[in-house]
C-alpha cells in the first residue's frame, strides 16, 4: 500500500469516526431532551413526592410546566453552544498548531481565532441566563 493510500485511508477513517461521535453525541442530547420533557409534563399533572407540592404552593400546573420547559431550554440551549464550541476549537485549534509549526510568529494571531471560537459556548451560557431570568 502506498503513502497516498494510506493517507486516503486514514482521512476517511477520521471522518467517518468523527461523524459518528457527533452523531451519538445529537442522538444523547435529543434522548435527554425527550426524557426531561416527558418529566416535565407527568410533574405538571401528578407530582411525585411531597415537596414538590409544598416548594410549589403558589404555583399552578401551568406554570409548572412553562418553568419546566424554560429550564429544559436553558439546559438544550447551553449543551448545543458547548458542542458547536468544541467542535470549532478542534477545527481552529489543529489549524493554528499546524500554522505556528510552520511559522512560529502566527503564534498570536492562532490563540486570538481559538478564543473567537471558544466564545460561542459563551453565548450559548448568554441565552440560557436570559431564559431563567424570564421564568
Amino acid at each position: 500500500m502506498s503513502q497516498q493510500e494510506h493517507r486516503i485511508r486514514m482521512k476517511r477513517w477520521i471522518t467517518r469516526s468523527a461523524t459518528a461521535v457527533f452523531s451519538a453525541v445529537i442522538i444523547v442530547l435529543l434522548f435527554t431532551l425527550a426524557i426531561t420533557a416527558a418529566r416535565v409534563n407527568s410533574q405538571a399533572h401528578d407530582p411525585v413526592d411531597g415537596q414538590a407540592i409544598e416548594a410549589g404552593k403558589g404555583i399552578n400546573p401551568e406554570q409548572a410546566r412553562i418553568m419546566g420547559w424554560g429550564f429544559a431550554a436553558a439546559a438544550f440551549s447551553t449543551a448545543i453552544g458547548s458542542v458547536g464550541a468544541g467542535i470549532a476549537v478542534a477545527y481552529v485549534g489543529s489549524a493554528a498548531l499546524g500554522a505556528i509549526g510552520e511559522k512560529p510568529e502566527l503564534a498570536a494571531r492562532a490563540l486570538i481565532f481559538v478564543g473567537l471560537a471558544e466564545g460561542i459556548a459563551i453565548y450559548g451560557l448568554i441565552i440560557s441566563i436570559m431564559i431563567l431570568t424570564k421564568i
